[in-house]
């Protein structure tokens, strides 16, 4: 057996940065940057004022309440065409230009217009530049808006779009194909046959990508056939930037998709001393990465947090911090025993937040066959070898959700 930080970085050797791309801004969230973006002018454009109200003179309005003479209005999107002289006011709309003449805004609230609309008293003072929003106050020309390696969210869309910037380099999604093999794998809700099972693996893999980020490739269960497999993985190489598996990777497994990888590709099959997900398959085929994950279906969804997520996330430029699901320590709600056999276990396990400490507790049966139990926890605590831990115990949480 191999230890399991050396099992990840022979994965993450393995598994190249992807060429960046232009897209647009529409298509970019959850993408990470390549460039640095500089604001290529002030933002926002002009002085607008923060609220509706009435642009003033500050010194008319010291010795509030003073009643002022309207001048006109001001809407969102005109540029004004008058100036507040002294003693005036302008009724102003959120977003507006500030007029010439005015250094301040009075909210509407502290407001009152007279019957006629000619003239508007105002209740109490204000300083210069209140409720003002100056011009570059947020972004100015030239001024770093973000660095490469930013992963894009809805606020990071919305400055750029509010620079008039519509496109941006980013480095792409990874495309990634999943495929199942065996004729014991059937595909849909009808009645199964002695020795048939369902195929979860494969939607469950697909899932997961699409949570990470990635674009899944449904390249479908195949027959076990030779040919059949190794047209099938030869097809997914050409139009995917990795791939997945599930089954065939153990020491005394004998299947044609080791039979096929082995020929095709330059593979590593190892021994991780973790529990679940001991076995592990990874290579380049034709350079593209081939991740074989164990058959078993918790085996295979911990073997996917653990290695192909990392590996994947290092493709799609995200920064190396980022790479792996962050660890928090938290308390042990019930006992997690295990035996000792020189392996570090992932127990499944849901996860509550109270009295400044996470504390954990077992998500049901522990079997890597055990699906249910992986569905039902949002978190892997990490179990180190010997006879488990006891209430109260510190440990190791990979928080999932």
């Amino acid at each position: 057996m191999i230890p399991l930080a050396e099992a990840q970085e022979r994965v993450l050797a393995g598994c190249e940065v992807l060429d960046e791309i232009t897209v647009a801004v529409g298509d970019a969230r959850g993408l990470v940057t390549t460039e640095t973006v500089l604001a290529p002018e002030l933002v926002p454009p002009f002085d607008n004022t923060a609220m509706d109200g009435f642009a003033v003179r500050s010194a008319d309005v010291a010795d509030a309440p003073v009643t002022l003479g309207i001048a006109g209005t001001i809407p969102a999107g005109v540029p004004p065409d008058i100036t507040v002289e002294a003693g005036q006011a302008a009724r102003i709309m959120t977003g507006a230009v500030i007029p010439p003449g005015a250094d301040a805004v009075v909210m509407v609230e502290l407001t009152e217009t007279s019957a006629d609309g000619t003239e508007v008293t105002v209740a109490q003072s204000v300083p210069e530049g209140n409720h003002i929003r100056r011009a570059g106050e947020d972004l100015t020309v030239g001024q770093t808006v973000f660095g490469p390696g930013e992963v894009l969210t809805p606020g990071h869309l919305g400055v750029l779009t509010s620079l008039g910037m519509y496109q941006v380099r980013v480095r792409p999604k990874a495309r990634v194909g999943v495929m199942s093999t065996g004729d014991e794998l059937v595909e849909g809700p009808q009645a199964l046959e002695k020795g048939q099972i369902r195929d979860s693996n494969r939607h469950t893999l697909l899932a997961l990508l699409a949570e990470s980020g990635c674009e899944p490739v449904d390249l479908g269960s195949l027959a076990d056939d030779e040919d059949e497999i190794s047209a099938g993985l030869q097809a997914g190489v050409e139009k995917c930037d990795a791939l997945l598996t599930s089954g065939g990777v153990s020491m005394g497994d004998y299947d044609y998709v080791k039979k096929v990888l082995n020929e095709i590709g330059d593979m590593s099959w190892m021994q991780v001393a973790i529990k679940p997900a001991k076995p592990l398959a990874f290579g380049l085929v034709q350079g593209i990465p081939v991740f074989g994950l164990p058959g078993n279906p918790v085996s295979s969804m911990v073997s996917f947090e653990l290695f192909a997520r990392p590996g994947l996330r290092k493709m799609m430029g995200h920064p190396s911090g980022s790479w792996h699901r962050p660890l928090v320590m938290g308390l042990v709600a019930e006992p997690l025993r295990r035996r000792s056999d020189g392996k570090t276990h992932f127990a499944r396990v849901r996860v509550e937040y109270a009295d400044g400490h996470y504390h954990a507790r077992s998500a049901g049966g522990q079997g890597s066959h055990q699906l249910s139990a992986m569905a039902a926890a949002d978190a892997l605590a990490v179990v180190p070898d010997g006879e488990g831990l006891d209430v109260g115990d510190p440990v190791s949480l990979l928080i999932l959700r």
